[in-house]
């Protein structure tokens, strides 16, 4: 997610939100496919998350997955109701304790979330920004996400796209029931969504599906009424998506779909109901029990929740501190988890001396963020494709990780897209960018500018980053002058400063660098940052009528996928950006904490995957506490 523009600052903060320590689910992070058919979903290859999740890298679904047109992933991703595919362990989907558990009462989940974040909710639609800890667990969201970010039934069993490729029916799971006895209905989704898009709510997350769902960003304007919104229920366990063009990845978007309940919502006026223990509705695996401000949030295991997502842990604490005390308050075991986005370097240095901490590291790819370097192409020396291709062979990638960043916090990335998201093709790619002081000596004489001669003294722009990637700036800097011959200096900009020069239009940073990761998994989300108008002024007709046209292909997802990777291989060919690392986030977590999704996931990760401990992903009817918990000196709170 990115930091540029309003909109760009939202997505950063939003990924921290949804992953990081304010909703205390662990994971800082970040942000489908499908095809056209009237066909019912299908059944075995509902694991196969939409084209988006089929992973190049990962091969993400099953060969049957691989093989369906885009319209047998669609309506697979969501499809079967075979629930045992879309849960982790059997035990788990039934809400049954594994025998290898602690007892119920040891089933407690005690995590921080950020003491000085304004929290005022607990649900998305509400707000964003000002969810508190645990928020997001009072109603199912549509579809959600495994260890292998494919797309699974959540709220919705099945889900199909008509031969338009425009309109999107989710059949909704008719057991679920609010804990005030009244059935969960498409009504209550629809209502949610208006209020959404509602311009008197003036919700903090409008522009994620501007442009997406049909008349979104006119209703958000004021400019047609709510009920001409691309959302409407069928029946009452039918729900309706039309969108403005064909968009094979609404499924992973609709991740961010937990419904408020209609009733209470037209009752109160808003979605602050839900924040009160004694006003609250829920529908999902927990319900608020306690919300002291300033204190702490405690859930507990919603005894009414009919979905698919039962809760192994039978309380969820929430305590407010500030992100610099996790670490310590991990170690006196008060809390089971610590992102790894709060560890300092010396926290981190402590960790790698101590064989008990060291064990309890999981590194995870987060949101699947990257930095990189990019450029003003309009304007010499970098409209010259030759002094970029130069630029790009002397970031010494191995080096950097090994001295800097450290394999438990990142891997060299020679392309955008990080191994393990959806179209990924990293190998294939890292030739083009790879470490080649010759060529890079070459390519840069070629241009007119032997050993640097008469090339200008230059400015690598920094958005307030970190020391560790201040020393990685110069690390380049320094690998610039001794290799081409050219003066750098790094300066460490004011994120607003940054921010602002950076969409400045023309642009007013020569040389720059950024990260930026996804906000739903589909490889349109991440490349549709380098199209001509948006981020970046690099600019090329050719990439951008080829990521468009993948973003909205119906056809077979593998085609698809390649389709993306064409595109990708034109950004790192003409150098739109050069790709230094991929981001790890080195997470702790006791090692009683069990479950299927904390287990090796396809390519070997065994992590509490993004994102995280949420109502979003399976882990909640996968994590439990083992007998180990009982005697680990846990210090629980009342």
């Amino acid at each position: 997610m990115s930091q540029d523009s309003k909109k760009g600052l939202s997505r950063r903060k939003f990924v921290v939100l949804t992953g990081g320590a304010l909703v205390a689910s662990g994971i800082l992070a970040a942000c489908g496919d499908a095809t056209p058919t009237t066909a019912p979903a299908t059944t075995a290859a509902s694991s196969a998350t939409t084209a988006a999740a089929t992973t190049a890298a990962a091969s993400a679904t099953t060969a049957a997955a691989s093989a369906t047109t885009a319209a047998a992933t669609t309506a697979a991703a969501g499809a079967t109701t075979a629930a045992a595919s879309a849960t982790t362990a059997a035990a788990g989907a039934a809400g049954v304790l594994p025998a290898d558990a602690a007892p119920a009462d040891q089933q407690v989940y005690v995590n921080h979330f950020d003491s000085t974040a304004d929290a005022t909710c607990l649900d998305f639609y509400e707000s964003v920004y000002k969810r508190g800890g645990f928020a997001d667990m009072q109603s199912d969201s549509l579809v959600r996400l495994d260890k292998n970010f494919k797309t699974q039934p959540g709220a919705a069993l099945k889900w199909a796209v008509d031969s338009s490729g425009l309109v999107w029916t989710f059949n909704l799971d008719p057991n679920l029931m609010w804990s005030d006895d009244t059935p969960v209905t498409a009504d209550d989704y629809v209502a949610t969504f208006q209020y959404g898009a509602d311009p008197k709510h003036a919700w903090d997350f409008t522009w994620y599906f501007g442009g997406v769902i049909k008349n979104w960003n006119e209703a958000v304007a004021g400019k047609v009424p709510l009920d001409q919104l691309g959302v409407k229920a069928v029946d009452a366990h039918t729900l309706q998506f039309t969108t403005e063009s064909p968009a094979p990845y609404l499924p992973p978007m609709l991740l961010y779909s937990t419904p408020l309940q209609k009733k209470a919502l037209t009752a109160t006026g808003s979605g602050l109901y839900n924040a009160d223990p004694k006003t609250t509705v829920s529908s999902g695996p927990f319900i608020l029990k306690e919300w002291t401000k300033g204190n702490r949030i405690v859930l507990e295991a919603n005894p009414k929740y009919k979905g698919t997502n039962k809760p192994l842990f039978q309380k969820l604490v929430a305590i407010a501190a500030a992100p610099s005390s996790d670490f310590a308050s991990y170690q006196a075991n008060e809390i089971d988890f610590v992102g790894g986005a709060v560890l300092s370097p010396a926290d981190n240095a402590l960790i790698a001396q101590d064989p008990t901490l060291k064990n309890q590291v999981h590194p995870q790819p987060g949101d699947f963020r990257t930095d990189y370097l990019f450029f003003d192409t309009k304007k010499p020396p970098f409209d010259n494709l030759k002094v970029r291709q130069a630029f790009s062979h002397v970031v010494d990638r191995d080096a950097i990780i090994k001295s800097i960043i450290t394999p438990s916090q990142g891997i060299p990335a020679y392309s955008f897209l990080m191994p393990g998201f959806p179209a990924s093709n990293s190998k294939a790619l890292a030739p083009i960018q790879n470490y080649d002081v010759a060529a890079a000596k070459s390519l840069l004489s070629e241009a007119g500018y032997p050993d640097g001669k008469g090339f200008p003294k230059l400015t690598l722009w920094l958005r307030n980053e970190a020391p560790v990637r201040v020393a990685l700036a110069q690390a380049i800097a320094a690998s610039i002058k001794q290799n081409l011959g050219i003066d750098v200096d790094v300066s460490n900009k004011e994120s607003k400063t940054f921010t602002d020069a950076m969409n400045a239009k023309p642009t007013q940073i020569q040389f720059g660098m950024v990260n930026y990761g996804m906000d739903f998994l589909d490889p349109y989300n991440m490349l549709s940052v380098w199209l001509s108008g948006g981020r970046h002024n690099w600019n090329n007709t050719t990439y951008d009528d080829a990521v468009k046209k993948a973003a909205s292909f119906t056809g077979d997802p593998a085609q698809r996928v390649q389709m993306f990777q064409d595109a990708e291989k034109i950004l790192v060919s003409d150098v739109g950006g050069i790709f230094i690392y991929h981001r790890y986030v080195s997470d702790l977590y006791k090692p009683y904490m069990k479950g299927s999704e904390l287990e090796p996931d396809q390519n070997g990760v065994a992590a509490l995957h993004w994102p995280g401990y949420a109502g979003f992903s399976q882990s909640v009817s996968s994590v439990y506490m083992s007998k180990d918990a009982s005697s680990a000196g846990r210090k629980l709170p009342k």
